[in-house]
């Protein structure tokens, strides 16, 4: 990961790739969070967009419910057509304007990750 090689040491990169796979695989069915609230989680606030950077390289990361991670206004990702198909099939619910209703599905896991 050459995203911030000012800020964070390989090792660090490493964890955090690996705290963000963690994370992702714990989303449960019909629920989604964002690329911040992982960041957060993964210890480094400022990484929202590294996250999205290790979910679409790192090998592997697409077994995982990749699908189920949105921005924060619940926009999907773009020109990933099959996203919300995959969230509908959940049972997901977009708003008027295509975003998911966050109030809704939002998985906030504060106490319910496991290490």
């Amino acid at each position: 990961m050459r995203d911030y090689p000012d800020k964070m040491t390989p090792e660090q990169a490493q964890a955090f790739r690996d705290t963000v796979l963690n994370i992702v695989s714990q989303i449960p069915r019909g629920k989604v969070t964002t690329y911040g609230l992982i960041a957060t989680l993964a210890g480094w606030p400022s990484h929202a967009r590294m996250v999205g950077r290790t979910l679409k390289y790192t090998p592997g990361a697409g077994l995982l419910p990749c699908h189920r991670v949105v921005n924060k206004e619940g926009r999907t990702a773009p020109g990933w057509r099959h996203q919300r198909p995959l969230l509908e099939d959940e049972g997901v619910r977009f708003k008027a304007n295509g975003h998911v209703d966050m109030a809704r599905h939002l998985w906030e896991p504060l106490s319910q990750l496991t290490p």
